[in-house]
């Protein structure tokens, strides 16, 4: 199997949120029965434990990757009266879904909530605020593992089952530091 190193993922992406001044930050995941998706929320534990930030288990949410389940989370977490002041989303699109959910609850990005997606889909820099984002290589991914496979069509394994490639931090516009008073 080819994949990315997603706790670092989660552990680079909450960094840079507690590196703002967040506290009250939420992460909005995949399936839990998923492993890249535990694997990122164990990176954002991993962060939130290194900052000495509490977590606060109501704000972890398992989504479905996709627009929906971001806006959905998204409208449940921006709704509450102590709602988080960042969220990183396990997936760009669900952090379309927060974004769209802000927005319809009258809260700016970044002013009021900064948001982190996860894949750095080309789209990610064209919408507005452009998206902070951690960069899974899936270019390369898609190129090691068709290595993988023809060498395995000639007869000859692969050195290692499994190999995770490096993931990258990408800040754009929608991370700054929380709201005065947060």
């Amino acid at each position: 199997t080819v994949g990315s190193a997603n706790w670092n993922g989660g552990l680079v992406a909450t960094r840079h949120l507690l590196g703002l001044g967040h506290r009250r930050i939420a992460v909005i995941t995949g399936p839990n029965d998923v492993m890249c998706s535990r694997a990122r929320v164990d990176g954002f534990r991993a962060a939130m434990d290194e900052g000495g930030v509490r977590l606060d288990p109501s704000l972890v949410r398992n989504g479905d990757f996709f627009v929906g389940g971001g806006y959905g989370h998204g409208m449940d977490l921006l709704s509450r009266p102590d709602r988080p002041t960042a969220i990183f989303a396990g997936s760009d699109l669900q952090a379309m879904g927060v974004l769209r959910a802000a927005r319809e609850l009258g809260l700016k990005v970044p002013e009021d909530l900064s948001v982190i997606g996860y894949d750095d889909l080309p789209v990610s820099e064209w919408i507005n605020p452009a998206l902070t984002t951690v960069r899974q290589p899936l270019q390369d991914m898609a190129g090691t593992a068709t290595r993988m496979l023809l060498s395995l069509s000639r007869g000859a394994p692969p050195p290692n089952p499994r190999i995770d490639l490096a993931t990258e931090l990408v800040v754009r516009q929608s991370t700054a530091p929380p709201p005065p008073g947060s």
